[in-house]
């Protein structure tokens, strides 16, 4: 009974919003000047002054009355020219009105009503329409946004407003459905090619294969001039009779992995919609770092797997709820079209704290991390960008070490020196990192230690 009563109480408050006609300033002062000249010709008894009330007071109703039974009746389709943008970029919004009544529709106002963080243009007078059925009853609208954060922006449902010839009153008529304009986050171009670096006899070479050389096949072709010497394989050499050389060949899928923290589970006191000002700040540096190595890496033609600290935000459905370490199934991208996919997932990814640190050391006793990456490579190139990690955070990516070769983790200031140093006994390279900006140099460093040729 009290929901059937929630929900009428919703349908009449939509209802009331749809069809909102009040008073302008001109009308309710005239209003109030009627009541008030009626009171006094009540006291006076004047008939002059009853009059004038009279019509004081009803001209600002009869107008609301007016635009009341005339109301704006059309249809409203609307697109985005491109629907997914960047953080910073440029968005075309279209809007196709066409109007449904048997009377032209002239002398309205127009603006959409877009979400928080997007800036909609101010009103402005709507064309004249023509009639329903007939060649001009329909318009185009557009104007364009440029939200600056990324996240899942809704633009919509267009209002549309009407006055009375003097002023007195105006309605509002709410047409179409929101639609959801995806701000996926910047993406910092970094230098190289996946995981590469050029060696000393310059021969491209991956750092995934020089940490798991047995993921490749090793191969003999002959000598050709330039070859290092110290590549020479004497036993092909031997059996062929004439100078082989070793040849390397790239496996057809290699596997990266980057883990998000999506817990800021580090932070003191932090709760369900509580984070703290500098700590929005550094999780937004953590999704364009996770978004900029991502996108690098599928580039490259790397499989990618996401992992998240935290409830799984990444692959969609109900039952994801402890996180990639403890239960649920990374999310997986690969090319064509990861990149895409990659983009518009972390577009709506928010800090998502635990309840409690019970139920998180509950999740992790379901569900042990070494089970939920059974099957997994022993060795995967592994980035993790961290913003606040707890104890129990920390004892995860110690116990994932040794499923990673690289272990590289960008840490940001918020991260506490002792999670640091127990990360580096486990074999993670920590970065710190205060800018996207930093990550290229970092990302250069990085390739050019692991970049030194293994023979």
């Amino acid at each position: 009974m009290r929901s059937s009563q929630s929900a009428e109480a919703d349908w009449f408050a939509s209802v009331a919003a749809r069809f909102a006609t009040r008073l302008t300033l001109r009308g309710g002062v005239f209003l109030i000047a009627g009541i008030v000249f009626f009171a006094n010709g009540v006291l006076v008894n004047s008939r002059d002054v009853l009059f004038v009330a009279s019509l004081l007071i009803m001209a600002p109703l009869v107008a609301a009355g007016f635009v009341s039974l005339r109301p704006a009746r059309v249809e409203v389709l609307r697109g985005f020219r491109p629907p997914i943008v960047p953080a910073g970029g440029e968005s075309v919004v279209s809007l196709q009105v066409r109007n449904l009544a048997v009377t032209p529709l002239g002398g309205a106002w127009w603006g959409d009503t877009p979400s928080a963080g997007i800036d909609a243009p101010p009103a402005a007078v709507l064309p004249l329409i023509g009639r329903t059925g007939t060649p001009g009853d329909t318009v185009s609208l557009q104007y364009s946004v440029v939200p600056r954060e990324r996240g899942v922006y809704a633009l919509g449902p267009l209002r549309v407003s009407r006055q009375d010839p003097f002023g007195f009153a105006h309605s509002e008529r709410f047409a179409g459905a929101p639609h959801d304009l995806i701000v996926t986050p910047r993406v910092t171009p970094l230098p190289g090619s996946g995981l590469a670096q050029a060696s000393n006899d310059g021969a491209i070479r991956e750092l995934v294969r020089q940490a798991t050389p047995t993921s490749d096949e090793l191969i003999a072709r002959e000598y050709r001039p330039g070859d290092a010497l110290r590549r020479v394989n004497w036993p092909a050499t031997a059996r062929h009779g004439e100078i082989m050389v070793r040849q390397e060949e790239q496996r057809s899928n290699p596997e990266a992995r980057i883990v998000l923290d999506t817990t800021l589970a580090g932070a003191a006191g932090l709760g369900a919609g509580h984070v703290p000002p500098h700590l929005v700040a550094a999780f937004e540096l953590e999704i364009e770092l996770a978004a900029s190595v991502g996108v690098h890496l599928l580039d490259a033609g790397y499989r990618l797997e996401a992992i998240e600290l935290g409830a799984s935000q990444l692959v969609p459905g109900d039952q994801s709820s402890v996180g990639g370490l403890h239960g649920d199934v990374p999310a997986t991208f690969r090319t064509p079209g990861g990149d895409r996919a990659l983009l518009e997932a972390l577009a709506s990814v928010v800090p998502v704290p635990w309840p409690s640190r019970s139920a998180r050391l509950a999740a992790a006793r379901r569900v042990p991390m070494r089970a939920a990456l059974r099957g997994a490579q022993a060795s995967v190139p592994t980035f993790a960008m961290l913003v606040s990690v707890s104890e129990p955070d920390v004892d995860d990516l110690v116990a994932l070490a040794r499923h990673c070769e690289p272990a590289v983790a960008f840490v940001q200031r918020t991260v506490t020196a002792a999670a640091r140093e127990r990360l580096q006994e486990a074999g993670w390279t920590c970065w710190e990192l205060a800018t996207v900006e930093d990550l290229v140099s970092a990302w250069n460093d990085l390739a050019g230690e692991r970049g030194v040729s293994r023979d």
